[in-house]
């Protein structure tokens, strides 16, 4: 497994992290103790950093790692990251206050049984709030011994060097994968500049970019992808078009498609990680494997012959989802 520093001054961690969303109902039901099987072959595949948020089940992932590293007596072989700033307050749907990022932060350090986050995000920006005083909240974590790093999801360029004048950014979270390539106007570049980690989530697409994309009758059961446009018709027959020519192709590489996929997004840079999700023990291995493929330039070439920038069809989000993310290309 590749390894990568996480931010300027951080440890280094596998290059392929876990995202914990899967310990939650978004992609359909989940079931904890095959959770807590999944942190245990993360351990044996050589990841050693988790990803998760107070929002994933409103806790629920949360309190699974915490379980889990309970019944290891503490024994910590990850660094861990969990964010905050979603709320369930319809008036007010982020929440940037210093109070509200206290508590929060208490409650997930009590989920987790750590007496430190390693990296703590803040999920969403609040409008309400300038970045640099959200930035100097966050700071003071580090300095009270609770937080040893700080990140930001979804966050503009602009908004990451303005962030990173007050305080060093470690990392940020974006969706960057051979479907959503949006980071390569401006925020791969920042995070190179500054020195933090760009984190990517759905690095294989939402399985889009899988031996296994998801059929009209799975979404069924996915309240999230019914709604987004890549996964609702006439584009999701397109793109499902789109993903036989990718599996065709790292068929003909030797490789599962979700391999070649996180070996693209980590041929990006020294300064990008992939923290793909899975429920299954199958399909982790899979993408473990794409962070021990080393790709040339003819690979790539290959590779963005069948999936030229802008194939997919679709926007990543719908209306609603696009609801705090900030837009900056």
């Amino acid at each position: 497994m590749k390894q990568r520093k996480l931010g300027q001054n951080g440890p280094l961690v596998s290059a392929v992290g876990y995202g914990a969303m899967s310990f939650t109902d978004f992609y359909g039901p989940a079931v904890d103790a095959d959770s807590l099987k999944v942190l245990d072959a993360c351990v044996e595949m050589g990841i050693t950093h988790i990803d998760t948020s107070n929002v994933y089940g409103m806790g629920r992932s949360e309190n699974v790692i915490g379980e889990w590293l309970r019944a290891r007596g503490g024994d910590n072989p990850f660094t861990i990251a969990t964010k905050v700033g979603i709320t369930r307050d319809p008036e007010h749907r982020f929440n940037n206050t210093t109070e509200h990022l206290t508590q929060s932060l208490d409650e997930s350090l009590k989920r987790l049984g750590v007496e430190a986050i390693d990296l703590y995000y803040i999920h969403r920006r609040d409008p309400r709030h300038e970045i640099e005083e959200v930035t100097e909240t966050m700071a003071s974590f580090v300095k009270a011994g609770k937080v040893k790093a700080i990140g930001f999801s979804e966050i503009a360029p602009s908004s990451l060097r303005r962030a990173h004048a007050v305080h060093p950014i470690a990392a940020v979270q974006s969706e960057y994968s051979l479907s959503t390539r949006s980071p390569e106007m401006g925020l791969v570049q920042a995070c190179a500049e500054i020195g933090a980690t760009l984190m990517a989530f759905s690095p294989v697409g939402r399985a889009l970019l899988t031996d296994r994309p998801h059929h009209a009758e799975q979404i069924e059961v996915m309240s999230f992808l019914q709604g987004n446009p890549r996964f609702m018709e006439p584009n999701l027959s397109a793109n499902l078009g789109y993903n036989e020519k990718f599996r065709a192709l790292a068929a003909d590489m030797g490789m599962p498609a979700a391999s070649l996929a996180i070996a693209w997004v980590l041929h990006q840079g020294e300064q990008v990680m992939a923290i793909p999700g899975t429920r299954k023990l199958e399909h982790l291995k899979e993408l473990v494997r794409g962070g021990e493929i080393n790709l040339n330039a003819e690979d790539v070439a290959r590779i963005e012959t069948v999936l030229p920038i802008g194939w997919a069809h679709g926007d990543r989000y719908s209306v609603g989802q696009w609801a705090g993310p900030e837009r900056y290309c």
